[in-house]
């Protein structure tokens, strides 16, 4: 008796595991990222803090799963320094990325240029030797482009 159901869990837990590697392979992930180079707030509000949201339950809701990665340079720097407290903006970006998994990530070229240090970042933000690598490697991994300018 003990044997079958430890022949049964083994089972089960494999076909658990080769299901989750057929969503993959099956289109069950989508994945974008968002070439992020505005300046302008309510832009970045409503089409990436928003848009992402609204995107992740889209998928959940076909039992899909929305990967995303968000390039930062041009104009956006701004968004992503942390302040003596976190501004409203930070607040919804740390959700982004602590519930819905959105990578952040930003441009040190640009960094450097404008004179921003890393202490300054928010620290759910990664830097990246420079835009176009970062963009270049999501597409080549499969992520959709998607300008936010």
């Amino acid at each position: 008796m003990f044997r079958s159901i430890a022949h049964f869990i083994l089972i089960v837990m494999t076909l658990g595991f080769s299901s989750v590697l057929q969503a993959e392979e099956n289109g069950m992930e989508k994945k974008v990222v968002y070439d992020l180079k505005t300046g302008d707030i309510e832009t970045l509000e409503r089409v990436l803090v928003s848009g992402v949201m609204r995107n992740s339950v889209y998928y959940q809701n076909k039992l899909q799963e929305l990967k995303v990665k968000v390039v930062i340079h041009g104009d956006s720097y701004k968004f992503f320094q942390k302040e003596s407290q976190m501004t409203e903006l930070g607040k919804k970006l740390k959700t982004l990325h602590e519930s819905y998994g959105v990578e952040f990530e930003i441009c040190k070229v640009g960094m450097k240029k404008r004179d921003i240090s890393e202490q300054s970042l928010y620290p759910f933000v990664t830097v990246v030797p420079n835009a176009s690598l970062a963009l270049i490697d999501a597409q080549n991994e499969g992520y959709a482009y998607l300008p936010l300018h």
